[in-house]
């Protein structure tokens, strides 16, 4: 269970205006955020190559689902990237 006011996960869209996901994903690792360093992010994207999983990778996303989205596919990943990050607080 989170505190109040925070998140267990971001489901990041890659193609955004003004500011695109990969941007976005390494504003929130910079941040001072309790949160920022180990939340998990998730790209949600029709970019399906192995460079774009790479560069979601390398800005610090944790995982890269491809759409169309299928919802056992986002809550197994979502799930498993939770319980991993509650495991390395303990």
């Amino acid at each position: 269970q989170s505190e109040v006011g925070s998140f267990d996960a971001i489901l990041m869209d890659i193609m955004m205006p003004v500011l695109d996901g990969l941007q976005a994903a390494e504003e929130i690792r910079r941040s001072d955020h309790a949160d920022a360093a180990d939340i998990p992010i998730i790209a949600v994207t029709a970019l399906a190559f192995g460079d774009d999983i790479e560069r979601s990778l390398a800005v610090g996303m944790n995982a890269h689902v491809t759409k169309p989205v299928h919802l056992e596919e986002i809550c197994s990943v979502m799930a498993g990237l939770i319980e991993k990050r509650k495991l390395m607080r303990i």
